[in-house]
């Protein structure tokens, strides 16, 4: 068992949110139980997810998408109200962590789905907006398109879209998890074959085109599951408590 701000702080420091300027508060976001015995994360902290801790009996969840995003309407009413009550009603209190768990090493999301993938990471952009969570390296060996589509459906569990340029190979590719189809400049500038993201947006298949640059939409929550279960495993392991990643399906 640890205290639940015992863990925050550990995570805190971890992630070194501080130097993040972020969409949502990082950290504690709704105080359950102070005393952490089971511990569940997942992507999102939907009403599947938080009725799936409840019934592990958990006392804290651990999510990429929290909540308080910054411009949302900050009332307590219908679905926020009705998931803000069950995490109270349960006692579970809730960590969230953004930006911060998309940039990290080793427990990142971007690092995890390298691991996932076999991808070689050699590089991280550390400047602009991309600064810090965008990753750049290599596919484990050179592939066809058609094998990189096999490659991510089996590692994945689900098959990418790939909007094919010229060349009909890859090896160098960049990546960022979730909705960051807008970092595709950048990764044009870093000259690789494809960049890989969560989703893709209307214009990204004409820049992917017309630039001459592989782009494979992934799926936001398939590119996501990772870093949370990694932090939540590793947290785990460091205070002894008991861990459940809980993969709530999403196509998207």
């Amino acid at each position: 068992m640890v205290d639940l701000q015992t863990l925050a702080d550990y995570t805190n420091t971890l992630l070194d949110i501080g130097r993040f300027k972020d969409y949502c508060p990082n950290g504690i976001q709704i105080e359950g139980s102070t005393k952490i015995k089971t511990l569940v994360s997942g992507v999102t902290a939907n009403q599947a997810l938080i009725r799936a801790a409840r019934d592990l009996q958990a006392n804290a969840l651990l999510v990429h998408h929290g909540y308080f995003w910054k411009g949302e309407n900050p009332a307590l009413t219908g679905m926020k109200q009705r998931r803000i009550k069950a995490l109270l009603e349960s006692d579970i209190s809730l960590l969230a962590y953004h930006l911060p768990l998309d940039a990290h090493p080793d427990y990142g999301n971007n690092a995890a789905l390298a691991a996932q993938l076999g991808l070689q990471i050699d590089g991280v952009v550390d400047k602009g907006p991309a600064k810090d969570i965008l990753f750049y390296g290599r596919l484990p060996n050179r592939m066809a398109v058609t094998e990189v589509n096999k490659h991510i459906e089996a590692r994945l569990g689900r098959p990418p879209l790939i909007i094919e340029a010229d060349g009909a190979q890859i090896n160098t590719v960049a990546w960022c998890t979730g909705a960051a189809q807008g970092f595709i400049e950048q990764a044009i500038a870093l000259k690789v074959d494809a960049y890989l993201s969560g989703e893709v947006s209307e214009q990204t298949t004409h820049i992917a085109r017309e630039a001459g640059i592989h782009f494979i939409a992934a799926g936001h929550h398939a590119t996501e599951r990772y870093g949370p279960m990694r932090l939540g495993e590793h947290l785990a392991q460091k205070f002894g408590i008991e861990h459940h990643f809980i993969d709530i399906e999403n196509p998207v």
